[in-house]
């Protein structure tokens, strides 16, 4: 009885194959712009463009990459329940459910502020931003351990909110003093805020740079549900290292620009 127990087990958690491989799907966060979002209902971006290069030449698997809110996303791979999910940070401490090996991109944590908020100079992050309202994406472990104890202290006062857009909307309308994330991905959603004629073009401004962080493709620890999980890392590594070598990933990123 035993064995067949673990049959059906076997046949209900493992992913179906076909004639172009074991199906897999992959999740990115949905609300990144212009690393990983959804747009006209696809899921795009920087990291998208990579991912689905280098799953075209792993013919022992046929990927499906889909969005999801970052938060649900997080919740999900803790529970075992998503194999893969990107781009996270690498934070084994915080997020122990994920294994981080290879970074596919370097990106840069700024902070942003409006300009009345800098007509005094802050420098130093983050001693120089207590007593202020700081606004963040839910889910993302951005800013350091010296800011969480500020944080958690009383000291600063931490917003946060779902997606790039959304936050720099909220420190537009004064709801928050700055923001914090990636360079690019602020540069990005105020151009497009510009282009709806919700910014003026000049009123935010970088204030500092925090640290420089990479993004990876973040799997799932769980190894019973997802047996297939080695051949799969060691394919995609061997694939993403030849990608790096050749220099494709840089060239994806300024194709994506450009467009």
């Amino acid at each position: 009885m035993s064995k067949w127990i673990t049959i059906l087990v076997c046949l209900i958690t493992w992913p179906k194959w076909t004639s172009a491989g074991l199906d897999v799907t992959i999740y990115g966060d949905d609300a990144y712009p212009p690393y990983s979002y959804v747009e006209s209902g696809r899921l795009t971006g920087i990291y998208t463009v990579i991912l689905e290069s280098a799953f075209e030449r792993m013919p022992n698997f046929n990927v499906t990459l889909a969005g999801i809110p970052w938060q649900q996303g997080l919740a999900d791979i803790e529970r075992g329940n998503l194999f893969a999910l990107y781009p996270p940070y690498k934070r084994p401490d915080l997020r122990p459910f994920m294994e981080y090996d290879m970074p596919i991109l370097e990106e840069h944590l700024v902070a942003v502020c409006t300009k009345s908020v800098l007509s005094t100079p802050r420098p130093n992050w983050p001693e120089d931003y207590k007593g202020l309202t700081i606004g963040k994406n839910a889910g993302f472990a951005s800013g350091g351990p010296a800011f969480r104890q500020l944080v958690e202290r009383g000291d600063i006062s931490l917003l946060e909110t779902r997606g790039t857009a959304f936050s720099l909307l909220q420190l537009l309308k004064g709801l928050t003093d700055c923001y914090i994330n990636d360079r690019l991905s602020i540069q990005w959603e105020l151009k497009q805020l510009a282009k709806e004629r919700k910014y003026d073009g000049f009123s935010v401004v970088e204030a500092t740079v925090i640290s420089t962080e990479h993004g990876y493709l973040g799997f799932a620890t769980d190894q019973a549900h997802f047996p297939f999980k080695a051949a799969f890392k060691g394919q995609f590594y061997d694939v993403l290292a030849d990608m790096k070598a050749k220099g494709e990933i840089e060239q994806i990123v300024r194709d994506f620009l450009q467009n």
